[in-house]
């Protein structure tokens, strides 16, 4: 065996061991407040184009309830205290996998048209215990202990009826916004996340690349609802070794400020016209590859929203720590696959392990998803 494939799978074992320190979430905390009637159902789920705040904690869900009564009782109880009153700035985000609408429940013909497992791409080495899940739940917070506690109250509603498969905090280093004022920060790699997003206030930008529209096939309750891809990525300790030069090669960008290289700001409008040999930005940097600035790649754009993510150490004392890659889109074959697809054999991957995470839909009204489940 060789050694790479050895210092992988041995990367993979300390990532995958922490999993039995964190996957049991013990006690419950109330999110407190007065009972009050929640408000109407907005049209989209808070948590995808609200701004992401400091904190965050997800955790997928294998669905364990015996029929398509329990689960809907599941998905009632959920939906229920997803609305309820919360803190300012939290907000919880209930997304459905594809394992739900295999036979158990009689699903199948309300799949979502483009819901699958994830499948391991080149580079990925996938544990299948924090791989996938049921359900996904996504709390994000201004304050980690306020994330963890509403994701306990909600693992305590959900009862005997679905068992953490794997469960990850998140936390975002100098999270602000752009110049332009998009949502920003900077990841545990050292380098500026979220230029090039596409901008989540412009509802219609957002109607063609995040929502499912009524021409996307699939079933009805789908409309409104989004593709959201969950990439649990181990960043590797060798990158720090690099000088800042390889480092800005291989994404592309300046570190300090997040500029295109050969570029004077993080937000300038660019395109590679100018630079077809890769003179200034190497053909095979990670956001060249990412996103190539051309009219036939423009319907692949997607909308990132990632935290970090920080376990300590592992068995051989290297930094457990990444990112948790999350995006929203329409289609995730036209979105997330075709970029991830686009990016294989990138420099980048050298210093990255995907082991986990999973693809999901996010339905428009967790209420009414679950009053389907009645029908």
């Amino acid at each position: 065996m060789s050694d790479t494939v050895l210092r992988r799978r041995a990367l993979l074992q300390g990532a995958a061991g922490a999993v039995a320190g964190i996957a049991g979430v013990a006690g419950a905390a109330s999110c407190g407040g007065p009972a009050q009637r929640p408000a109407a159902a907005p049209t989209h789920q808070p948590g995808v184009l609200t701004p992401p705040p400091d904190s965050s904690a997800f955790a997928a869900f294998d669905v364990v309830a015996a029929d398509r009564t329990g689960l809907a009782t599941l998905m009632d109880r959920l939906a229920v205290r997803a609305a309820a009153p919360h803190a300012a700035d939290l907000t919880i985000t209930l997304a459905v996998g594809a394992g739900l609408f295999d036979a158990r429940f009689g699903l199948a013909g309300q799949r979502p048209a483009g819901l699958q497992a994830m499948p391991a791409f080149p580079n990925d080495v996938l544990a299948e215990q924090w791989s996938h899940g049921d359900l996904l739940v996504q709390v994000c917070a201004p304050q980690q202990d306020a994330a963890r506690a509403v994701l306990a109250d909600l693992t305590q509603v959900a009862g005997t009826a679905a068992k953490v498969r794997w469960q990850l905090d998140g936390f975002r280093p100098e999270n602000g916004v752009d110049a332009e004022g998009r949502p920003t920060t900077r990841n545990l790699f050292g380098f500026r996340e979220g230029a090039g997003n596409p901008d989540p206030r412009d509802q219609a930008e957002m109607d063609r690349l995040v929502w499912v529209g009524g021409d996307d096939g699939g079933p009805s309750w789908t409309r409104g609802g989004t593709y959201q891809v969950v990439r649990l990525v181990r960043f590797a300790g060798v990158w720090n070794t690099e000088p800042v030069t390889r480092q800005e090669a291989v994404i592309g960008r300046r570190k300090n400020d997040g500029a295109p290289l050969g570029h004077s700001r993080e937000t300038e409008p660019f395109d590679y016209q100018a630079d077809p040999d890769g003179r200034l930005i190497p053909r095979d940097a990670h956001i060249r590859l990412a996103n190539p600035r051309v009219p036939s790649t423009e319907a692949s754009r997607i909308l990132r929203r990632g935290y970090s993510y920080r376990l300590g150490t592992d068995a051989a004392g290297q930094a457990d720590e990444g990112l948790i890659f999350v995006c929203f889109q329409r289609d995730i074959e036209r979105g997330f696959a075709t970029v991830q697809r686009r990016m294989a054999g990138q420099p980048l991957d050298r210093y990255v392990l995907t082991f986990g995470g999973g693809y999901y839909f996010v339905p428009p009204d967790p209420a009414s998803f679950a009053a389907l489940l009645r029908a």
